[in-house]
């Protein structure tokens, strides 16, 4: 039986979302929100030809909801004074990417749900933890607000 990236390293993803909520620094945050909505963006186009209407139209959703937070997060930096850099995939993430693209038919269309579980996971500790313990007004309200709209991302998996 083959295992999949996610499958081997969800214990690892688990312990690693406390150290997305603990994003101390604006700059942190702004990096690790904008690589989270990169990951996201990537992953859900490489789905968008499924033949799972479900999954083409939450991949949809996941692309302009990540391109909106992105943004958010842009002008948010930008009011604090923080310098906003080109988001890029943190390692794990490109790995997920790389599983992704081998994967075809229904076999990419769950691992791309249980990848999507696990990144919003994180994306919500990220979030969350910066609302409540981060160091920049902008970027707190931004975090605040996106904060919901990852938590009805995780509602959408779960109904699937």
């Amino acid at each position: 039986m083959r295992m999949s990236f996610v499958a081997l390293a969800a214990p690892a993803l688990l312990i690693a979302a406390p150290a997305f909520a603990q994003a101390t620094s604006p700059a942190d945050y702004v990096k690790q929100a904008g690589a989270g909505d990169l990951y996201e963006r990537q992953s859900s186009q490489l789905v968008r030809s499924s033949k799972d209407a479900k999954i083409r139209d939450f991949a949809q959703t996941m692309i302009a909801h990540h391109t909106k937070s992105t943004a958010d997060v842009k002008a948010a930096a930008a009011k604090a004074g923080v310098k906003a850099p080109p988001p890029k995939l943190m390692p794990m993430q490109a790995s997920m990417i790389a599983d992704l693209r081998k994967a075809t038919g229904t076999e990419r269309d769950a691992l791309y749900v249980t990848q999507q579980k696990e990144a919003h996971q994180m994306a919500l500790a990220l979030h969350q933890g910066y609302a409540a313990n981060g160091t920049s007004a902008p970027l707190k309200a931004a975090a605040a607000k996106i904060a919901p709209v990852v938590q009805s991302h995780i509602d959408m998996l779960n109904g699937m």
